[in-house]
């Protein structure tokens, strides 16, 4: 029976149980592409696509090669592998087929319109993950942490997925919540057994042990702003007055003329950004307009775009002019620097210099100064290492380099959920109000942490995680 008509499952508005079909490679022309079916009829529909050349045995989790033809037709499309892998031991817990196709764009959409004309449906973005969350074989960080791979840009971004994906978030949140249920069990024991002489810890003793677990939760709280700038990259602006030469810095990082580069003023309008590789970091560089004031609306409204970014910014990037004397633009480019991280270029250093290092640090500007001609592309190499060092200082700052990170906005709210229920906990323990009371602190605390690995999730956050999801993942 074709799957149009489908069958619910007891959570029916989280998981469905009909069968999906997607392209699980990138699209565009390619050497190899895959086909993925999974559900009750992935096995039946793929079977009726695909037709061995020589094999009739067939394994569940081997490749054989085949031909696979129009059901309708009997017109071959392509040749192909196929494996099929029966479930519950599968990337979604269902039965899964995949046909291994040619990479041509045509040849990959008829065999998913074929798939679908035998009753699959086209899968939605993240569906077979979310499969294989409901069906146990992740947990939400584990998800996430699919994502995560996929979109990953350096080494660092790499290395985190590779961990949450591996278990090491849902271990460290599993040590917290056996704390959590250690502390509440000797509540319950007081509240269910307070007329026997039990020896049970202090309330004293009690509070300093919710004390003790919500530093605990606090590090991996503000553990957020280091993970954040592992999985996405620093954001790094560059600022400074118009043709001091930021466009020209752009260009010279990234090694291509990415900028439009000129002798006209206020060339740069509106926002350009790109993404650097200083391994084992990446660096998000944001090329903004020069600071001046000025009479084009167009043109001042990307001047408070470059300001808002400067403040925003990770880091700076402060590009003066080394041919020419400090002007009071400048003076508000050291004043944006004033105590934020990054590195101060004095550009141009090819031509006879009226600027030097001391100038800047006599106005007040602290950061480390290179002397570069983003024209000539001298000094690229001392920039770069500058920037690196600058990323690795934003990075260590939170923590050592190896200790667990969040990345994610969702697990920082939930952490503080579970830091705002052990701090009321702590105070009412103190209070010495009556243990029922306490409980149900702990209890919203420790819910809190569960939602992190997905043992509390609504239809709502599930379709939020899963949304950032591609196609076929």
């Amino acid at each position: 029976m074709p799957d149009a008509e489908r069958e619910k499952a007891p959570e029916a508005a989280l998981y469905q149980t009909d069968t999906i079909v997607a392209p699980a490679t990138a699209p565009g022309m390619g050497a190899v592409a895959i086909v993925r079916l999974s559900g009750a009829q992935a096995i039946a529909i793929g079977r009726r696509l695909w037709h061995p050349l020589r094999s009739r045995r067939f394994d569940s989790r081997r490749l054989y090669l085949g031909e696979i033809r129009d059901p309708q037709t009997d017109v071959p499309i392509d040749h192909a592998l196929a494996v099929f892998m029966a479930g519950p031991a599968t990337l979604t817990g269902e039965d899964i087929c995949e046909l291994h196709c040619h990479g041509g764009p045509f040849i990959v959409r008829r065999i998913v319109g074929l798939a679908l004309a035998q009753g699959a449906r086209m899968a939605e973005r993240g569906e077979f993950s979310r499969r294989a969350f409901l069906n146990g074989r992740l947990d939400l960080t584990a998800a996430e942490a699919v994502a995560d791979l996929v979109a990953a840009h350096s080494d660092a971004a790499l290395s985190q997925a590779l961990a949450h994906l591996n278990g090491a978030l849902r271990q460290r949140i599993e040590g917290l919540r056996s704390q959590f249920i250690s502390i509440r069990a000797h509540l319950e024991a007081e509240i269910d057994f307070s007329d026997e002489e039990l020896a049970l810890p202090s309330r004293t003793a009690l509070a300093q042990a919710v004390e003790a677990l919500r530093v605990e939760v606090a590090e991996l709280h503000d553990s957020f702003s280091r993970g954040r700038l592992m999985r996405e990259g620093a954001r790094a602006a560059i600022i400074g007055r118009p043709n001091s030469g930021k466009s020209s810095v752009l260009n010279l990082l990234l090694g291509v003329e990415r900028a439009i580069v000129t002798a006209i003023a206020g060339t740069t309008r509106d926002l350009i950004e790109d993404t650097l590789s200083l391994e084992p970091y990446a660096l998000v560089i944001i090329d903004t307009a020069g600071l001046r004031h000025s009479a084009d609306e167009v043109e001042r409204i990307g001047i408070e775009r470059a300001r808002a970014q400067a403040r925003d910014a990770d880091l700076l990037i402060a590009v003066f002019d080394a041919a020419q004397p400090l002007a009071a633009e400048d003076q508000e480019v050291i004043e944006l620097c004033r105590g934020r991280p990054g590195v101060a270029l004095l550009n141009k250093s090819d031509l006879p210099l009226v600027l030097a290092a001391a100038d800047l640090a006599a106005r007040g500007l602290t950061m480390p100064v290179v002397a570069i001609s983003a024209l000539r592309g001298e000094g690229a190499g001392q920039l770069r290492s500058c920037l690196r060092d600058a990323v690795a200082a934003l990075q260590d700052s939170g923590g050592g380099p190896g200790q667990i990170a969040i990345s994610r906005q969702r697990h920082r709210q939930a952490l503080g959920l579970a830091l705002d229920g052990l701090a009321t906990a702590r105070d009412n323990l103190r209070a010495g109000l009556p243990p029922e009371i306490v409980a149900v602190d702990l209890t919203q605390a420790v819910d809190a942490l569960g939602a992190i690995c997905g043992e509390v999730s609504s239809e709502d956050v599930l379709d939020a995680i899963f949304r950032e999801f591609c196609i076929g993942k």
